[in-house]
Parts: structure tokens; sequence; C-alpha cells
């Protein structure tokens, strides 16, 4: 752990902040000092995005000062607090697409040799910073061709390119793998054993844990505790973010189940998936696990339409053909996107036309009954929380709020069959309670429900059964007290042995 300074390097002294006549930031208090990770954590929604843009520049606070070693300043821009040595690593990727890893990097800090640019030691550069990173990428690789988290590693690149006195990063693991977290928090640790000020926000309280020296929890826009991280466990911190009990964060599992809903047999997607099998019956929740590049996402893709699929798949016992997602959707067969922001919803539109985007025909008569709009939007307001005002774009709401907007979007075609890829990813712990018992209540309703997620403990604590994938095979199927980390790892890395995924023993229980 890092040892405190007397002076801050950066902090915060009763800054408040509106929008028009609504107040988003009350009198907030937060002081980061030289080699110390300071963690803020709290609900999306809560205030912590305002407070890190203020600290970077991008907005100005409506009422009290921010202090840089010591003494007041103004930003007026981004462009200023950089110069101090305050970098950002946004929870959205701020990169070029069209442009190379490397030329990313040195955006804006290009290495010249006369007139020229040195593209020899820009190159040279970014594979050092790449490889302290240990990503692989290829500096000319063209950013839209890489992974999420892959982008993630070349945002780190650049905040470790600059001479950073102050580190602030928003949500930096959300696409990351496990390994890839790992990585990041070793890196963490060296940035503040050099004596930078890092500002780590995180909806994962483990990392928090494992991370910080230093502790703030905001709750609808003020700081509720601020402290030493050795001073507050796991359920504390969660506690202290929702402002209630959450010690239930799975809701109970029914044995209840039905008819056979959906049936797959030899089913493969090119490139990325082959042999797949597995049943689901309706009020069943089945989790799918495996490692990023397992297959997960594109099987599931393909079995809705979104990619070429071949195979035998059955609904409701009667063989179908998925070739277009609204043939899926026809036939009862929703997939809830992982990416909401890039293919899950419109940010620029607003929250009524994005949640009946997919269903207008419901909605419309050659003209759009914006009535009709409007009243669903009602319902799905009050039947997911949705919270936040109804006139503003979808960009401006927070992460866990788009995540329900999204939910109730594809709930509007009343799915018998809902594949939900990575359910929670970016959304704090009082919002995952929400999801789960959504989910939980739809299963209840008699739909059959898929899961695909990254996180171990929310495909044991929220499914029935479990599917583990490895290159792009089913490598296991495990249920009840089998469901464990260690079960699960061990399949996905080809090093353990179950069941195989043909939902005999599922059949078997149910009957």
């Amino acid at each position: 752990m890092g040892i405190a300074v007397s002076t801050p390097i950066l902090a915060l002294s009763q800054v408040s902040r509106s929008f028009g006549p609504i107040e988003v930031l009350h009198s907030v208090d937060i002081a980061l000092h030289p080699g110390r990770v300071h963690a803020l954590i709290g609900e999306n929604g809560a205030g912590k995005s305002t407070m890190m843009k203020i600290m970077t520049g991008y907005q100005p606070p409506s009422a009290g000062r921010v202090l840089l070693d010591g003494a007041p300043v103004t930003f007026t821009d981004m462009g200023q607090a950089e110069a101090q040595g305050i970098s950002l690593i946004h929870q959205e990727f701020n990169l070029a697409e069209q442009l190379t890893v490397e030329q990313n990097i040195f955006l804006g800090a290009e290495l010249r040799r006369g007139w020229l640019l040195d593209k020899a030691a820009m190159r040279a550069k970014s594979r050092e910073l790449l490889a302290r990173l240990r990503c692989d990428v290829d500096p000319l690789s063209v950013i839209s061709t890489l992974s999420n988290s892959d982008k993630q590693m070349v945002e780190i690149a650049k905040a470790l390119l600059r001479d950073t006195r102050i580190l602030i990063m928003d949500e930096p693991t959300a696409v990351l793998t496990r390994t890839e977290t790992e990585v990041l928090l070793e890196q963490v640790r060296a940035l503040r054993d050099h004596g930078t000020a890092v500002l780590f926000t995180s909806h994962k309280l483990d990392e928090v844990s494992a991370i910080a020296d230093d502790l703030t929890i905001m709750r609808d826009g003020a700081v509720v505790w601020s402290g030493p991280a050795r001073d507050m466990d796991e359920h504390q911190m969660a506690e202290a973010m929702v402002g209630r009990e959450i010690s239930t964060l799975y809701p109970p599992k029914t044995a209840t189940q039905g008819a056979l809903a959906l049936e797959v047999e030899g089913f493969r997607v090119p490139g990325f998936a082959q042999d797949i099998g597995f049943t689901l019956r309706k009020g069943e929740i089945l989790g799918v696990a495996g490692l990023m590049g397992s297959g997960r996402t594109e099987t599931f893709e393909g079995l809705a339409g979104l990619r070429p699929g071949h195979g035998v798949v059955r609904i409701d016992g009667a063989p179908v053909t998925i070739r277009h997602p609204w043939e899926a959707l026809a036939m009862g067969l929703a997939y809830l996107t992982e990416d909401r922001k890039t293919r899950g919803l419109l940010l620029q539109k607003g929250l009524g036309e994005n949640l009946t985007l997919q269903a207008l025909h419901r909605f419309s008569n050659w003209l759009l009954d914006k009535r009709a709009e409007d009243a669903a939007l009602t319902r799905a307001v009050a039947d997911f929380d949705i919270r936040g005002s109804r006139d503003v774009d979808v960009g401006s709401l927070s992460g866990g709020n788009q995540q329900k907007l999204l939910f109730a979007k594809i709930m509007l075609s009343d799915p018998g069959i809902l594949v939900i890829d990575e359910p929670t990813r970016g959304i704090d712990i009082g919002t995952k309670q929400q999801m789960y018992q959504f989910i939980r209540k739809l299963a209840a309703e008699g739909r059959a429900i898929i899961v695909i997620s990254s996180e171990m403990q929310e495909v044991i604590g929220l499914a029935d059964r479990v599917l583990v994938m490895r290159q792009g095979r089913i490598a296991g199927e495990l249920a009840g007290p089998e469901m464990t980390e260690d079960a699960i790892v061990r399949l996905a890395m080809g090093v353990g042995a179950a069941a195989p995924a043909t939902g005999n023993r599922q059949k078997e229980t149910s009957e």
C-alpha cells in the first residue's frame, strides 16, 4: 500500500454541480494523494462520472473549488488538465477507429525527426508500452479490427505514454477478462509505487478490495463514506452504495420447469463453434460460461440469426430455420446483446424511440401512434424501474438504466426464449440485484432463459444448469452442487471432465 502525504495532489472541496434546476453533485469532498490508489464507488447515477469530469476539465463545478497541489485551479478544457499531468481513461473508448494502434497512442504527441514523423521510434515505443501490458497487438493494427479488451489496453497505453501525475480510471476493467484484469491491476500498483495518484472506479468490489488504499463511496450525488479502504469489507461497501441490505443478491431458484422450449443438435457457426447440442426447458435459466474466445457469444448470435449458423434447431418441438434476427423474433427467440451502446441502443435517440424500435408494427399504421408509444414507455419505466428524465437522449442515462431500457425493449416483443449476453456488465451491485430479480421473474412466468456471462459467481448464483464452452465446443455441463468456480475453470481450461451437455439429467429430474 502507498503512503499518504500531507498535501493532496488533486482535491475537490465542497464541489456541487447543477444542470439547470437539478443538482447532481452536493458539496462533494475528495482528495487524491501521490503514491495512493483511491477507489471511487457508487451506483450508476450516483455522480461519479460528473465528479471525474470536473477533475479533468470536461465540466466546471457550479460551486466549490478544485485544488491542484493545494492551490485553487480552474480548467477551461481537458487540454489544460492534461498539461498539468492529469489523464482520464474513459469508460467509453476515446479512440479513432480508422487509425492504427500506434497512431492512436501518439495522437497529439507525435515524435518527430526534423520535419518528418519518427515512425520507427513511435512503433518501438508502442511495442514497449503494449508489452508492459502483456498485450500482443500489432501497433500497425487498425483499431476497428480489435476486440474491446485490446482497445482498453490501447487506452491504457496512451495514458502510460503521457507524463501522468494523476491517473483517473473510469471502469477500466469492464470489458477485460480475469487475466487481463490482473495485468491491469499490476500496472496500477506499479504506477502507484512510482508516485502516481490513481483514482479507480469499478463496480467489481473484489477489485476495489485488492487495489485501493483509500475509498470514497457516493450515493445520490453525495459522499456517504470516505476513509481507508481496509476499514470496509465488500459487503459493507455494497450496502453503503445502495443504502439497503443486499445479503440476498440472487433470488431463490425454483424447481418448477415445463416442457422443452429449445432443442439444438449438431449446431455450428463457421469459424467459431461446432457440434453444439443442448436442451432448454420453459421456466429454466441455463448459464453459459467459458473463457474469452471460447465461442460463447458467436454460438448464440448464430442461433439468433445474427451470423450464419447451421444445424438442427427445434422450438416447442417444431424444426425451425433462422437466418435473420427478425425471423428469430417471429419465432419467439430474442437475443439481448452484450454491447448495449453500439449494438443494442441508439444513444442519440430518445427512450420511446429505442423502446419500440423492434416492435414498430405494434405502434404504427403508416404513421407512428405516439400516444401508444408513450403508454408503452410509461409501463416500461414502471416495470423495469428505469430512472431519469424521459425527455433526454438514451446516451445521457447511466449504464444501469440503459441496460434496463434494453431489457424493456427486448421484452416488448414478448419472447418465449430469451438469450441474455453479459446481463450486468458495467452496472452497479444494486442494479445487478434488480436485473437478477427481473431474469428470475421472467423464468417464473414460464420463459426459457439463456444467460451468457464472464462472471462465474453470476452464472452459479443465477442459473439452474451451466454449459461450459472451450475452443468452440461444449466442454461439459454442470448442475446442482457441481456448479463451482473450480469446476467451471477446469472445464474452460480443458483440465476437467463433466457430464455431456445432452440435457438428459435435467430431463430426468424434471419429468
